[in-house]
């Protein structure tokens, strides 16, 4: 697991989970809403699309608020409500 992004609003983590006795390697990436207190986790092609859009705004060298407003478009479809384990 690792911290991809981190703002007053959000919270990106990376997670890359091992293969087990006959299933593949997965991963994807889970987004935090911390005024909506809600979380989402993104894997296959909706990840994909995830990363190749933070790989332009990095390429394109955007801001934080940039970066906040791409990743608000995905935390918009989160359903789960936030919980504290």
């Amino acid at each position: 697991m690792q911290m991809l992004y981190q703002s007053d609003s959000f919270v990106v983590v990376q997670v890359e989970l091992p293969a087990e006795a006959g299933t593949p390697a997965r991963g994807g990436y889970e987004i935090v809403d911390k005024f909506a207190r809600t979380d989402i986790w993104l894997e296959g092609v909706i990840a994909e699309s995830f990363r190749r859009g933070v790989q332009e705004l990095v390429e394109a060298e955007r801001g934080a608020e940039d970066f906040d407003d791409f990743i608000a478009g995905y935390a918009r479809l989160a359903q789960h409500p936030l919980t504290l384990h």
